[in-house]
């Protein structure tokens, strides 16, 4: 059996009157890449946020390595081995990809002086790394100047520097090239190769499947399938499987839904 790198047991969240979740109970395990998909609305977002330790849960429980996670917050998220590169990468614009890349982690010398060039060539090994280089590409290119693919691998960089044992990519293939996305993929399949793990949060259900040992589909706010390759044997199974989730009750289901709610 996987040993368990992170699970959530029984975890929900209020945003007021609004459940964001209810009761889900999902495991990562060590070395594994799950795929994390849902319509929108379904909770995915607020799940990671949850991981990451940006939003507190109403209720339920978070386990590291199966001993429960008091005091969650986002730096205990990040201690504890988990980077989040959200959809919006959380890139400091009008700084160079080093400084992005290093950010709250320098390297500094005996005396607090900052090691720019040990930097630098850090750097360049990441991005090489990773796959995320080009002749306009180096460690002093200013990141809002980049495509949208060259972001997203300085984000991914800092998440390898910063030795995360499980990386949650939220939309990384979002509005990139194909020859962006292929390297997103090949990345996904570097770490899990590296014996970390990935939560693999997509709309395209085809690049999700590409890559991921397992599959969590969201369906407001709730888990309504948990399934590995043997179940789902291809793409079309699983996008199938969430267009019927997603297909709205008869006439009479929902005639005896409303009379239920009415009592």
């Amino acid at each position: 059996m996987t040993e368990r790198l992170v699970e959530l047991r029984n975890v929900s969240k209020f945003f007021g009157r609004i459940c964001a979740l209810s009761g889900v109970n999902i495991r990562i395990g060590k070395g594994e890449v799950v795929g994390l998909v849902g319509d929108n609305g379904a909770g995915k977002s607020t799940l990671i946020k949850i991981l990451a330790g940006v939003v507190e849960p109403t209720s339920g429980e978070i386990l590291l390595r199966g001993r429960l996670a008091a005091g969650w917050s986002a730096l205990r998220s990040r201690q504890a081995g988990i980077e989040t590169v959200f959809q919006d990468r959380a890139l400091a614009m009008q700084q160079s990809v080093v400084r992005n890349i290093f950010m709250g982690r320098e390297l500094t010398g005996r005396f607090g002086w900052l090691k720019l060039g040990k930097e630098i060539r850090e750097a360049e090994w990441l991005m090489r790394e990773i796959g995320f280089t080009s002749s306009l590409l180096s460690p002093r290119s200013i990141v809002g100047q980049l495509s949208g693919g060259e972001r997203q691998g300085v984000a991914m960089a800092r998440a390898i520097y910063n030795q995360a044992e499980l990386i949650i990519l939220d939309e990384p293939t979002a509005a990139l090239s194909l020859v962006e996305t292929a390297k997103v993929l090949r990345f996904v399949h570097q770490v899990k190769a590296s014996g970390r793990s990935v939560l693999f949060i997509g709309h395209n259900i085809h690049h999700v499947y590409d890559v991921a040992d397992r599959f969590i589909v969201l369906d407001r706010g709730t888990v309504v399938l948990e399934a590995d390759r043997a179940t789902l044997p291809s793409a079309d199974a699983l996008v199938a499987f969430m267009e019927d989730v997603a297909r709205p009750p008869t006439a009479m289901a929902q005639s005896v839904a409303d009379a239920g709610a009415n009592r």
